[in-house]
């Protein structure tokens, strides 16, 4: 059915998003996509397991495919320590690796994602047996060996491209931190630190979205409806920061935040035990473990970064957030019907066609290859080079799911010597939106729009690198530049001459008026001080977590690091670090969000702030960053773009002068 007679037949039988009007709002394939419910054929033929992988047609699947996985890794493991020192062992050590990963990332998202508690078990088993063997493979002498032996001989060394040399030095990095060196005593013990780890960080993660609950008695009745239902209780799965109603706010914020005894156990056991693992292989601390490799390198560069933005933030942003919205009317409502799924995904269809020559296509995956019915299915086709991979969007909101939103790999790209072709990369973008309603689609909030074009700016990361290994495609990069992609979209995300290719009324088509989006764009420029603060706050307590060991409660840090360096003072029995699941993969590493947000406003102001939409500039984007993954150091990407390399006070420059400005006007203008 086309795209006008799908709509004609909704208008007809009362509309999921239109009603009969005269100006009647019409969709491009991937907008219907996304503004219809989702209705799937029955597939009598068509039989797949989960993303298309055949054993993942039942929970049962997952041994098998770990199984072949772990059998697949004893070859290569043989032909990585035998064959003849070149390129031959870096492939041999990226196939191994991309063996691994194929099976263990799947698992990482299903354990999280999948609504069948069966195959969430399944997957967490593979996680920790896949990540045993991977941290025993990261301490097998032999298999260093293969390696030293290659990067020990200049000569074989001078021929290898740059790519490969690079590839088999992260590879031997990764020997060094787990502690290759070390005697066999010592090594096993890295290794039961590191098996132990994989426990704690996975109890951790599940836990830190798991809801908490309240007696139903205990809340207002009126307010009920805001929250999930369980007997007699009350569960609250998340803050409910978009809520319009202040005590809804505060009752999710008590309640959500209000401290578990295990999970606080949980959590600095963890801790204690990173410490005790970087100490072990020789380093002062694990954020100097974390740190190697990075743009920031140490904790000290990090902390310097940290403390001259505070030092430069106005003080009086504790009361921004009430001002802005006095002053600049962004209720949300007010941009919903703007904002529809649909016509944002429209948008950002119609801006990578003009930046990149690649286009969004709507699929119907095979029966059994998602894991709900509302999951829907992207092929990303460039107008010159085909295929270049596949997106699962699992946008909205269900029982048990994480309300985080995210950007999973699931399989990454690489070149494939075996077949001679090129291994497409496939991803997940999962976020937590509300479903359509019987009078309206998905309706997004600028916040939640913003949330979505961030995350695609990590899938057309892994999409648009074309990288020879798999072990540095798309997102396998510093941690500190993985983040500018999608920071860089929020960009985009907010200039109206992107906006108003897409933002029009879901009923009457028209498009969201000019003078409302540059309020929202002072607003949040305005909010972006208090924003930047609390940036500042999460980042210091990560540091300060991964530190030498405090000899006090994770909480009294999180307390004192508030008081010095957030605005608003703590709420006594909360715990917000307990659900703070980014000290899992962002461990030492979440001041990584505020350099990675610094480089992209450069990367804005330099390159995209004249003319959003320059074909030319999005090819040079993308050639000089999106294109490597991590096969190229990161400040040598950066320098490549802003033609410059830029220092510390660069990045906290580029940060607090697009603060400053509209907030000191502000700041009168509401005084007078």
């Amino acid at each position: 059915m086309s795209a006008c007679k799908r709509l004609l037949y909704f208008v007809k039988h009362r509309s999921l998003w239109t009603h009969v009007r005269r100006n009647v709002t019409t969709w491009s394939p991937v907008g219907a996509a996304f503004n219809a419910k989702s209705v799937r054929r029955p597939d009598l033929f068509e039989k797949s397991g989960l993303f298309g992988v055949p054993e993942l047609s039942c929970p049962a699947g997952f041994q098998a495919a770990t199984k072949a996985a772990l059998k697949n890794t004893e070859l290569l493991v043989q032909r990585a320590c035998s064959c003849p020192s070149g390129v031959e062992t870096v492939d041999s050590f990226d196939q191994l690796s991309d063996g691994l990963c194929k099976v263990a990332d799947l698992a990482d998202f299903v354990k999280v994602a999948h609504p069948d508690a069966a195959f969430r078990e399944a997957a967490e088993k593979t996680c920790i047996e896949i990540g045993t063997v991977v941290e025993k493979l990261n301490t097998n002498v032999e298999l260093c060996k293969s390696l030293k032996n290659l990067l020990g001989n200049p000569d074989i060394v001078a021929q290898l491209d740059p790519d490969t040399r690079r590839v088999a030095e992260l590879f031997m990095f990764d020997f060094e931190i787990s502690g290759i060196h070390l005697d066999d005593k010592l090594r096993k013990e890295a290794v039961a630190l590191h098996v132990n780890l994989l426990d704690l960080n996975n109890e951790f993660l599940v836990s830190s979205h798991m809801p908490n609950r309240i007696a139903r008695s205990a809340i207002p009745e009126h307010l009920h409806l805001h929250f999930a239902s369980e007997g007699s209780f009350i569960q609250v799965g998340g803050l409910h920061a978009d809520s319009p109603d202040d005590l809804v706010r505060e009752i999710a914020y008590r309640i959500y935040l209000y401290p578990n005894a295990d999970l606080m156990g949980c959590l600095e056991e963890l801790l204690k035990c990173r410490y005790k693992l970087a100490k072990l292989v020789g380093y002062e601390s694990y954020g100097h473990r974390a740190l190697k490799g990075t743009m920031a390198k140490t904790p000290a560069k990090d902390f310097k970064m940290m403390g001259d933005m505070k030092k430069k933030l106005n003080p009086r942003n504790s009361v921004i957030y009430v001002l802005c919205l006095v002053r600049y009317n962004i209720e949300p409502s007010l941009y919903s019907p703007y904002l529809s799924l649909g016509a944002c995904m429209e948008g950002l269809n119609n801006l990578f066609s003009q930046l990149y020559g690649v286009s969004l296509m709507s699929e119907h995956p095979s029966a059994g290859e998602v894991w709900s019915e509302d999951v829907r299915k992207l092929a990303v086709v460039h107008e010159t080079e085909g295929l270049l991979g596949y997106i699962y969007c699992d946008f909205f909101h269900r029982s048990d799911k994480p309300h985080q939103d995210c950007h999973f790999t699931i399989r990454g790209g690489r070149w494939c010597q075996e077949t001679g072709q090129y291994q497409l990369p496939v991803v997940v973008l999962m976020l937590s939106l509300p479903h359509a309603t019987k009078s309206a689609p998905t309706l997004l909030t600028p916040g939640m729009m913003e949330n979505l074009f961030h995350e695609m700016g990590h899938a057309m990361h892994s999409m648009l690198g074309r990288t020879r290994y798999q072990h540095v495609t798309g997102t396998r990069c510093a941690t500190d530049f993985a983040e500018v992609p999608s920071i860089l979209m929020e960009y985009f995300a907010t200039d109206y001459r992107v906006i108003s290719q897409f933002a029009r009324h879901y009923e009457t088509g028209q498009p969201l008026p000019e003078s409302m989006v540059a309020r929202l764009c002072e607003s949040k420029k305005v909010c972006g001080a208090a924003d930047t603060q609390l940036q500042i706050f999460y980042a210091v307590l990560d540091q300060i977590y991964h530190s030498k060991p405090q000899n006090r409660s994770t909480t009294e840090i999180l307390k004192e690091m508030q008081q010095k360096f957030y605005g608003l003072p703590y709420t006594p029995n909360t715990a917000w670090q307990l659900r703070f699941s980014h000290l899992i993969g962002y461990g030492a590493k979440y001041y990584s969000y505020l350099m990675s947000r610094a480089v992209a406003s450069m990367v804005w102001r330099q390159c995209f702030v004249q003319d959003p939409l320059n074909r030319e500039m999005g090819e040079r984007y993308r050639r000089e960053m999106l294109a490597h993954g991590g096969a190229k150091e990161p400040m040598l990407m950066v320098e490549g773009m802003l033609q410059r390399r830029p220092t510390i006070e660069d990045f906290v420059d580029a940060l607090v002068s697009e603060l400053n400005p509209n907030f000191e006007t502000f700041i009168m203008d509401s005084e007078s």
